[in-house]
């Protein structure tokens, strides 16, 4: 798989651009800030419908533009197809496939795959839940679409049902003592229905996605950090003590794990009521990574956090490629930041790839036994606000 052609409007700080692109190894180089990486952050985009640097469209738009437009033509096995976003942060993002318009963005996941190595990567391991679920519902998009419609659908049962535990909270907490607080609990309780059969789907998707990786990110940690401790993965989620009294020993199956969230919504009930907030659910669940016994998170050391969140794409590259074409590798300045054995497993995965796409400060960021793979070199700046491209010889973007 590799991207052929990319074209964009008023995204980020590009007006336009129009870049023909080949399968091997592509370079953008240039000084921070002058929007090399916006570039990748595009290509990014139409992969996933996200950014890797932001969780918001606001920012991806030019200042003084209405919307953005992200155009790319992806070639796998011979096929050509062409993926169209209008993002507009003031209305609903628009897609096309070819001259298809899609009834929703999401139709687009799938028509190109990366996997992305950048900076970001370290909240990973050290930061927040949300940083490793989005991790996991990223790549269990892609690999399943209707995961993605789950789990949107789930955001928009969750947001509505927040409002009612705040906007209707002094009704919630009378109860049925009069008509105003029946009808909320009535409200309610048809929502934990909703929540219920859309938040087992997705953690269901989330189980079935850390399974998976696990022996990956076990093998590809012990390759980067042979020696470190093990690593391990696993899902820890809200649903854990209600799920283990109704399946036990038995296998968790989605019917399980609506049933527990039931059982825990209304275990829970009163604190949510108090709290005005949903306790419970994937939007609270976490995906666990360890060390030997200990928790990475606070834990580990700068190189075994970079070791750890190397290893958790490194797991991803190699699960989409067993599926078919390997995804398009994006090394987002991401060398400068490695020792030499890290940089020298990163380049075994690049060698293997059809297509990389890398960005860097200077030339002289990038290993020398991957600089001989080179296809195609740019060098990017920043005129008056406004990113400008132009090919570089290996001269110049090596100053």
């Amino acid at each position: 798989m590799y991207l052929r052609e990319l074209d964009l409007r008023d995204f980020r700080s590009w007006p336009e651009l129009s870049l023909s692109l080949e399968p091997g190894v592509t370079v953008f180089s240039g000084r921070n800030g002058h929007g090399k990486t916006n570039i990748v952050e595009s290509v990014i985009y139409s992969a996933t419908l996200a950014s890797h640097r932001v969780s918001s469209d606001v920012p991806l738009v030019r200042a003084g533009a209405a919307n953005a437009r992200i155009s790319a033509t992806t070639v796998n096995e011979g096929r050509e197809l062409t993926t169209h976003l209008l993002i507009s942060p003031r209305e609903a993002n628009q897609a096309q496939i070819n001259r298809t318009r899609l009834k929703s963005p999401r139709e687009i996941l799938g028509v190109l795959r990366t996997v992305v190595f950048a900076p970001e990567d370290l909240a990973l391991v050290a930061g927040e839940p949300a940083e490793r679920r989005r991790f996991l519902d990223g790549l269990a998009a892609i690999r399943a679409p209707r995961f993605g419609g789950a789990k949107a659908d789930y955001d928009k049962v969750l947001r509505q049902r927040n409002a009612l535990l705040r906007n209707s909270n002094m009704a919630l907490r009378r109860g049925y003592s009069d008509d105003s607080g029946a009808s909320a609990l009535s409200t309610l309780d048809a929502w934990d229905l909703q929540l219920a059969r859309l938040g087992a789907q997705v953690v269901a998707g989330r189980m079935k996605l850390t399974n998976e990786l696990a022996p990956q990110v076990h093998a590809a940690y012990a390759s980067v950090a042979p020696e470190s401790r093990a690593a391990s993965i696993s899902y820890s989620s809200t649903l854990d003590r209600a799920v283990k009294e109704l399946a036990g020993e038995e296998a968790i199956t989605a019917e399980i794990l609506e049933a527990a969230f039931l059982t825990e919504l209304s275990r829970r009930r009163r604190d949510e009521i108090d709290r005005g907030t949903t306790l419970v659910g994937p939007h609270r669940d976490d995906l666990v990574l360890m060390l030997g016994d200990q928790p990475a998170k606070g834990y580990a050391s700068h190189g075994e956090t970079w070791s750890f969140a190397l290893s958790l794409h490194l797991a991803e590259y190699a699960l989409l490629s067993a599926e078919g074409s390997a995804p398009v590798l994006i090394l987002d300045d991401v060398f400068a930041e490695l020792d030499a054995k890290r940089r020298q497993r990163l380049v075994a995965v690049a060698e293997e790839a059809e297509q990389v796409l890398i960005t860097a400060a200077v030339g002289d960021d990038l290993p020398e036994n991957l600089d001989d793979h080179v296809s195609a070199r740019y060098s990017v700046e920043m005129v008056d606000g406004i990113s400008r491209i132009a090919e570089a010889t290996a001269k110049e973007a090596d100053q």
